[in-house]
């Protein structure tokens, strides 16, 4: 991986090494009809960070539960605004939003809360989001284990403040509920959600990348702005199809409160195809993309031996 820029006379090429991620900045200066080689002494290696351990207990201090409960929050506030904004398109009168507006409605709220909670939790709400983190190493497995306990419970309670508000609308639209239009196969719908999904997870990684982080023309606001657009543009593709999911919290609170069995026959494909895509995006852009050790920045070849577990003292 190179980035090349041309002045004419002297090529900067910037690449990084496959064994530790360290990345080697050369000129390359062109003179008299031929290029000599040269190590650009002002430049700034870039080292990788080191992966987080499997279980680190010295996290269940103050900060890691004000980070959980901000996971709580989001997704309580994800599911009721976007729940009512699917409910809302569901009613004759006044006119619904379209599908445009559900789309926007979703990628809307997760900008704004990602940019919110970013700092405290990460801005995941989305068990999709955690598995994929999860597994690239970029998080602890306790932390996750607690941020998805945290996500299904402001799922539900998310669902429950829209039944609360707009009982009748609630019932008679299908509570917002995720299912496999029957226009489609059930397969249809499992890949559409595992598309989607590694779509999103892939962005993710891309947004918060720690090279990206290094570089002087980095700003923060667009960190959360892809990952917002993703889901805007994912739920454009996929409506028609699932309703999309991509978000196991998203699709479970809104089924549990609803209760009907059209809910739950398609449920474990609003489970099992994002957790698939997460896992995917997570494997490509650790080992295709960052190009990074083998085994080390991801987590199923560690899991036989954990053997970067941290103890408490």
């Amino acid at each position: 991986m190179a980035s090349i820029q041309d002045d004419s006379r002297v090529i900067s090429v910037s690449t990084r090494g496959h064994d530790n991620g360290t990345e080697i900045s050369l000129k390359l200066i062109y003179k008299n009809g031929g290029f000599a080689v040269q190590v650009d002494e002002n430049a700034e290696a870039f080292e990788e960070p080191e992966p987080h351990p499997v279980w680190d207990g010295s996290e269940f201090n103050r900060s890691f539960w004000r980070a959980a409960i901000a996971e709580f929050i989001a997704t309580l506030l994800f599911v009721y605004i976007g729940v009512s904004a699917a409910i809302g398109n569901g009613r004759e009168t006044p006119n619904g939003v379209g599908s445009l507006g559900v789309a926007w409605a979703f990628g809307a709220t997760i900008f704004v809360l990602v940019y919110c909670t970013a700092g405290v939790s990460g801005g995941h709400i989305n068990p999709a989001v955690t598995l994929g983190l999860v597994l690239g190493r970029r998080i602890t497995v306790n932390r996750a284990l607690v941020y998805v306990v945290a996500q299904m419970l402001g799922s539900l309670c998310g669902a429950g403040l829209v039944k609360a508000l707009q009982e009748v609308p609630f019932d008679e639209l299908n509570g917002g509920t995720n299912f496999v239009n029957p226009a489609f196969s059930n397969s249809t719908g499992l890949a559409a959600e595992i598309v989607g999904t590694f779509v999103l997870v892939y962005v993710v990684y891309t947004a918060t990348d720690a090279k990206r982080r290094a570089r002087d023309s980095y700003v923060p606001v667009l960190v959360p702005l892809p990952i917002g657009l993703a889901v805007f543009v994912v739920h454009l593709a996929t409506i028609p199809i699932t309703g999309t999911g991509i978000n196991p919290a998203r699709s479970f609170g809104p089924a549990a409160l609803w209760g009907h069995k059209l809910a739950w026959d398609d449920q474990w494909i609003f489970w099992v195809g994002p957790f698939i895509g997460a896992t995917l995006a997570a494997f490509y852009n650790q080992y295709i993309i960052r190009c990074l050790p083998l085994g080390k920045y991801f987590l199923l070849p560690t899991l036989p031996s954990l053997p970067l577990v941290r103890n408490v003292n």
